[in-house]
């Protein structure tokens, strides 16, 4: 086991060889039939010669096993054995000879002049199709090998030989495996799987799944994944194997999934998770054997390969609705003044029940949360877990302490902040809470997991869970932050008021969160974004009812669902709700709009110093956007009676429109509002569908009943040349695309064969 690459032909060390070689002694023996040329390398049990094959003029590699103390020959012929076994595989090194009786022994194989992969890459990293076109001959070349119950066992860069038309032969068959054999086999560090790194481990197909995905990622990146300088110093430094196995191992398990390949151009979302079920470090959620990486790779480019089919499709309709509009509005145009009310008002109507069914999705989408939270809220294990906890007295006290109302005060002093701060260290670090946080962790709904990395959240994905005890004091959270330790009693969501009250504010007995509620719009301290709790209470219904603390996930209001549209029709998510803002009772908060997509920052594409710092700052600017985008609330006359209600304007205008940012939204809009509830009761949000009057009524439709005849036959007409024209080209495409499968492909795989090959000597 090592983390360098095997000694290889070609390159700077076939440059050392040919040095070393003019002040080498004699080779260690004659082999009949062959005149060694030139020594090439030394390996870990012997050296490797260059000579010519007397009776075809050929150059072989003859690798000679030099007689050591304590050497044990059956592990040395494995090598042999395996290459016996892909005896004339076009994707493997040839075994020529063997002289086993010889002394010392030796076997003949070809000799590739082109090196190694791992020589390829010292100049620079493959360019995605390149490296995936490679990629798929090794993984060819692995199942033919599989197919004949070998199993590579440590397959890297360095073991990948390539021959004079650049295509890979596997060589390096030393830690190699039968199916059958469960004898351990330890590959190269950071190119093994996780699991191999134990000496007990028996072979497995998906010790060769794990080692494709990281050949592939160094081939893309230049680095196999996982492998940092500390993790390598770490290493290094332990003398004890299987301490280092386990060490790896652990490394391997508790890192992050690995990204640097997403950010490779030409590497698209399809290839990237075959890249990630390879590395997956868990085997189960591998691919099962290298024939299922085949499989996806070929899925890949049937896609790829229809992408052009896919492209057209989509453009087709719009290069249709242009032509049809161009149409419209130039013979329509004249009659749309008489019409007008009843277009506004069938218009109003199609909103209406636009706003309808994105309204319904988000009401189910609380619903989701409602049940979810109260799901947690009513966990037995939850409450045991609970019980658990405060029973412990040191707990108990740190709680008391930091629930005491002296640390609620605006103006400390430093020595009263720094005390503050290590109170709460102190209850961050307490076994008794960390047992909690980690039950907390394991019940929480799958599927409503926070992210692990806050640039991947999705719309509508939980922001955080967190619970917060009968103090209010924020006892754990998923994921963890700074804000464990700090009391929220004050917030919206630990009681039964309808906005945040002071911080030094607390709840009596008759103040407490009777039912699951959706809490006032606030800005998160943990991330600073603008965020929206859903909250259930947790009582002792079983131990006189007493009130254990609040459960609660929260959701970025500016991503809660995804409001598709256009530029002139399109979703706004407000709340209607008042609520105190910079000291002033405030109604119509605008939580999601298309300014806010617009303005959001992309997340960066490198994890470089300075695309970090850039994405920082742009992080910053668009939360002070989002705080000053609350002074543009709706406008007061055009408010619903009640949230309760529905409402219609033709006349509404976008207060985001007076922002600096917004001037694209000052428009005359018509505006279809929709309240959002769950079970029944109102929620305060509302949904609105604006859709651009001039869009709507404009002139396109002025002329409807002008040429309608005429330009009704042209418009006919064109759209049917238009789409006979796009489908048959489509339909040529798709038939095009198709690649070739079976036999044909086999064919075309076995049928070339190298004219010169390379070794490498271990």
């Amino acid at each position: 086991m090592s983390t360098d690459p095997t000694i290889s032909q070609g390159g700077p060390e076939r440059r050392r060889s040919q040095e070393m070689s003019l002040r080498r002694g004699p080779p260690p023996s004659a082999v009949p039939g062959y005149d060694l040329e030139r020594f090439l390398g030394a390996g870990a049990y012997g050296e490797v010669w260059v000579a010519i094959e007397r009776n075809t003029g050929r150059r072989v590699a003859i690798k000679f096993y030099a007689h050591r103390g304590g050497l044990d020959w059956s592990l040395l012929s494995r090598e042999v054995e395996k290459l016996a076994f892909l005896f004339a595989d076009r994707y493997v090194v040839q075994l020529i000879a063997v002289g086993w009786d010889a002394d010392p022994p030796y076997y003949v194989m070809e000799y590739i002049e082109q090196g190694s992969l791992a020589e390829r890459l010292q100049f620079g990293t493959l360019p995605a199709p390149e490296a995936v076109e490679l990629f798929r001959e090794v993984v060819v070349g692995l199942i033919h090998a599989h197919g004949k119950g070998v199993l590579h066992c440590d397959l890297k860069p360095a073991n990948i030989l390539l021959d004079q038309d650049g295509k890979p032969r596997l060589a390096d068959f030393g830690q190699s495996r039968l199916s059958h054999e469960q004898a351990p086999a330890l590959g190269t560090l950071f190119y093994m799987a996780p699991e191999q790194a134990d000496l007990s481990a028996v072979p497995d197909a998906r010790w060769d799944v794990y080692a494709l995905g990281a050949l592939l990622y160094s081939m893309l990146t230049g680095e196999p994944p996982h492998r940092t300088e500390a993790l390598v110093r770490q290493l290094e430094r332990t003398a004890d194997l299987e301490e280092r196995l386990a060490i790896y191992r652990r490394a391997i398990r508790k890192a992050p999934p690995p990204g640097a390949h997403r950010d490779v151009p030409g590497v698209d979302r399809t290839l990237a998770e075959i890249i990630d079920r390879c590395l997956a470090p868990e085997p189960q959620r591998r691919y099962p054997n290298v024939q299922s990486v085949l499989d996806a790779l070929d899925a890949r480019a049937v896609r790829r390969a229809r992408r052009p089919t896919m492209v057209l499709g989509a453009v087709g309709p719009l290069v249709l609705l242009a032509v049809v509009s161009l149409f419209a509005w130039q013979g329509f145009s004249t009659a749309v003044r008489q019409f007008e009310h009843d277009i506004t008002q069938r218009a109003l109507a199609n909103n209406q029940l636009s706003a309808l069914r994105v309204a319904d999705i988000a009401s189910r989408e609380l619903q989701r949360r409602f049940e979810a939270v109260e799901q947690m809220a009513a966990s037995p294990e939850w409450r045991e877990a609970i019980f658990k906890a405060v029973a412990d007295p040191e707990l108990a006290s740190l709680l008391d302490e930091l629930s005491d109302p002296k640390w609620a005060g605006e103006q400390l002093s430093a020595e009263q902040r720094q005390a503050w701060k290590a109170l709460r260290a102190r209850f961050r670090d307490h076994p008794a809470r960390k047992a909690l946080q980690k039950t907390f962790g394991e019940l929480l709904p799958a599927w409503m997991l926070p992210p692990e990395a806050e640039g991947e959240e999705a719309e509508g994905q939980a922001a955080s869970w967190f619970f917060c005890d009968a103090h209010g004091i924020s006892t754990v959270r998923a994921p963890e932050s700074e804000t464990i330790g700090i009391n929220f009693a004050w917030r919206s969501f630990f009681h039964a008021h309808d906005d945040d009250q002071d911080r030094a504010w607390r709840p009596g007995p008759l103040d407490l969160l009777q039912e699951t509620r959706l809490s006032a719009v606030f800005q998160s301290q943990a991330s600073g974004h603008w965020i929206v709790a859903v909250a259930a209470p947790i009582y002792d219904f079983q131990g006189g009812g007493d009130f254990l603390g609040v459960v609660a996930l929260t959701v970025r209001v500016n991503r809660f669902v995804e409001l598709k549209g256009n530029e002139n029709q399109f979703a706004v998510l407000a709340d209607l709700r008042w609520r105190r803002f910079e000291g002033a009772e405030v109604r119509g908060t605008i939580l999601q709009h298309p300014l806010f997509d617009e303005q959001r920052p992309a997340w960066p594409r490198d994890d470089s110093p300075e695309s970090k710092a850039h994405f920082a700052e742009r992080q910053r600017q668009y939360h002070a956007l989002l705080t000053r985008l609350q002074h543009y609330r709706l406008p007061e006359d055009q408010f619903p009676a009640s949230d309760r209600r529905a409402a219609q304007f033709d006349n509404y205008r976008d207060p985001i429109g007076q922002s600096p940012e917004g001037r694209a939204y000052d428009k005359r809009w018509l505006a279809s509002i929709e309240p959002v509830s769950v079970r029944g009761e109102a929620t305060g949000w509302v949904v609105i569908v604006q859709e651009w009057y001039d869009s709507a009524i404009g002139p396109a439709l002025a002329r409807l009943r002008r040429g309608l005849v005429a330009y009704g036959l042209a418009a006919a007409g064109m759209v049917l040349v238009v789409l006979v024209g796009l489908w048959v080209l489509a339909m040529r495409l798709l038939r095009e695309s198709t690649p070739l499968r079976g036999p044909a492909l086999a064919a075309d795989g076995a049928g070339r064969e190298d004219a010169s090959t390379t070794n490498s000597a271990r």
